[in-house]
């Protein structure tokens, strides 16, 4: 099992590349962030922080094809793995709803697995070969080059999926793994990893190269109750984006959001965290003193035939940021990069 943790880039950035630069020395595989107009931005972070760490890899998880032209991902892509000397890697997809929706886009019109599918095979073909002719639905190119070119023989290029079946399906049989965002039960895992299997299988492809990942809402500490309610703080926002199924297979009814996702909306997210009943919140999040994280991940989600688990740290920064409450016991990004490496790693390094 791989450990990374992913960045909403909110923080002051020293602060940030000093937490890079800390997981970097505990051996973390990656480091990723949100790459949404809402936060500052990825490429210009780790490009930053390249010279400042050895091992850990670093790209966008994800980048949405919806608002980032991909001939452009391709480019930022390979200058960053330049940069890295070697250690860089993408996931596309098709974009957050909310995000989408203050562009004035309708993310179901924009068709987003024909698009996603045409946009992964642009940034493939420009990673591998540096030039592009072609005339897509989507996006079309005659002659385009780059002087860009990356250091690995091969840039991981990886899709972001939620709900499936296609999408994960998709990333079976095109790309190098898949991201699922914001799942927390067996049922949820396995149903992701039955399709990249088919998909793959479809393909003529090994699904066991590929890497298989979980993107979860993560808080950890000493105060277990604190952790558990920096959680809870953010579930109502990241729950908005869940489609009905999803909710159903991670054991919640899309009732139980209906007011919570309603506050979001509207922007009320102190009014969404005092909506969200902490049961709610414990579904919805891999939180609680690092045995209960471990147990979590050992039992739901590594169980499946997950390979690699991507956190979502939630410190109170985090939260202070986004919902301007002030929540005290809760372990700060550095120190829950501390305890995963202590407690949770450990378990599972046989």
């Amino acid at each position: 099992m791989r450990f990374s943790f992913v960045l909403l880039p909110d923080y002051p950035l020293d602060d940030t590349i000093e937490s890079i630069k800390l997981a970097d020395q505990l051996g973390f595989h990656g480091c990723y962030a949100a790459d949404e107009t809402w936060h500052k931005d990825l490429w210009l972070l780790f490009a930053a922080a390249a010279d400042k760490t050895t091992n850990i890899r670093f790209g966008p998880s994800l980048s949405a094809v919806t608002l980032r032209e991909p001939s452009l991902i391709a480019q930022a892509t390979a200058t960053l793995d330049e940069l890295t000397g070697g250690r860089a890697e993408c996931v596309l997809g098709s974009g957050n709803f909310g995000l989408l929706a203050q562009y004035g886009i309708d993310w179901a019109r924009t068709r987003p697995l024909s698009r996603l599918t045409e946009a992964h095979d642009v940034v493939r073909t420009l990673l591998d070969e540096g030039a592009i002719t072609r005339r897509g639905e989507f996006y079309s190119y005659d002659g385009l080059f780059t002087f860009a070119r990356p250091v690995q023989r091969r840039v991981p290029v990886k899709l972001g999926a939620m709900r499936g079946p296609k999408s994960f399906q998709r990333a079976g049989e095109i790309a190098d793994g898949v991201h699922h965002a914001l799942s927390y039960t067996r049922r949820a895992y396995t149903y992701m990893v039955d399709n990249v299997r088919i998909g793959a299988r479809r393909a003529g492809r090994d699904a066991d190269a590929l890497d298989l990942g979980a993107w979860v809402v993560f808080a950890t500490g000493p105060d277990a109750a604190a952790a558990k309610d920096a959680a809870r703080a953010m579930v109502g926002l990241y729950a908005s984006s869940m489609s009905a199924e999803q909710l159903e297979r991670n054991d919640v009814s899309p009732d139980e959001l209906t007011d919570i996702v309603a506050a979001v909306a509207e922007g009320q997210l102190a009014r969404a965290f005092e909506l969200t009943p902490p049961d709610l919140a414990d579904r919805l999040s891999v939180a609680g003193s690092p045995a209960e994280c471990a147990e979590k991940i050992r039992s739901e989600i590594a169980s499946a035939g997950v390979n690699h688990m991507i956190l979502a740290i939630t410190d109170a920064a985090l939260v202070k940021a986004f919902t301007g409450l002030d929540l005290p016991g809760v372990a700060t990004m550095r120190e829950q990069l501390r305890l995963v490496h202590d407690q949770v790693m450990p378990v599972f390094a046989a």
